[in-house]
């Protein structure tokens, strides 16, 4: 297992970078476009879906989806944004009412239209935040990554209180603070390094623990859909470290929350190019 996830690690990584850093434009949104894709393909197994033609099928609707919405210029509207917003609000409520309020979205249906909502918004955030230079969509993924760092370590320290424990026993309300700790110093090195000011950096700073938290969430919901199909990783499309969801589940409600943000908030305090 440690050999398979070395050897993924190993050309995963600089491809990642190579992508998300050294492309742009439509090149770009092509990338995360089959990220998204792969992760959609998963989607649908967690939805219940498990005729591989269906899976297929479904997953081509959104491809057509996507090329709708990059030939519309949707790819970089608001709206999408704040589809996602709502979409998370109502994500939260089914993770923090599990198993109680599972039948709301336990049919495949919904659980379908549940990933219209987690993608499609995390792909356009990616673009808008891409589309802005390279510094904000950095930061998100670093948010991510450091939120991750700080709640594995703090939990493994201090962990007692469950976060959620229907959902995923792993996870302490210790390590959502020690997640909270990680990011609050990432963002106020951020806030030293662009022009932001004192206002922009007190925004980035409360921004920045909003995300943190929506980036737990995502986790979480990932966590419970699995929990109900009774499976332990997205896929194997990864080998070592289960699927594309499994990676990015996190991702999903950051990126387009942060976009949101970004564009309502940081872009007013101080506009980069």
């Amino acid at each position: 297992m440690l050999k398979q996830r070395i050897i993924t690690a190993a050309w995963l990584a600089p491809l990642t970078l190579i992508g998300l850093f050294g492309l742009q434009g439509s090149a770009f949104a092509l990338f995360t476009a089959c990220i998204v894709l792969l992760g959609a393909w998963e989607w649908t197994n967690l939805a219940g879906v498990t005729r591989q033609n269906a899976r297929l099928q479904l997953v081509a609707a959104i491809a057509l989806l996507m090329v709708l919405m990059w030939l519309s210029g949707a790819v970089f509207a608001i709206w999408p944004l704040w589809l996602a917003a709502a979409g998370w609000l109502v994500n939260l409520y089914w993770v923090s009412r599990y198993p109680d309020a599972s039948q709301q979205w336990q049919a495949t249906p919904r659980r379908l239209l549940m990933g219209l909502w987690v993608l499609l918004p995390c792909w356009v955030g990616f673009n808008i935040l891409r589309d802005s230079g390279v510094v904000w969509l950095l930061f998100v993924l670093l948010l991510v990554w450091c939120a991750d760092i700080g709640a594995y370590f703090a939990g493994r320290q201090w962990g007692k209180r469950k976060l959620a424990p229907r959902v995923s026993p792993g996870k302490s309300w210790e390590g959502v603070i020690g997640g909270l700790i990680a990011t609050s110093l990432l963002a106020l090195v951020f806030a030293i390094w662009q022009p932001l000011g004192f206002a922009g950096g007190v925004a980035l700073i409360v921004i920045t623990a909003l995300v943190t938290l929506v980036s737990v969430l995502g986790d979480l919901l990932e966590s419970m859909l699995k929990r109900h199909r009774n499976i332990k990783d997205s896929s194997q499309l990864l080998p070592g470290h289960g699927g594309v969801l499994d990676r990015i589940d996190s991702l999903t409600a950051a990126i387009p929350i942060f976009a949101l943000l970004y564009l309502q908030v940081l872009l007013v305090q101080a506009p980069l190019s």
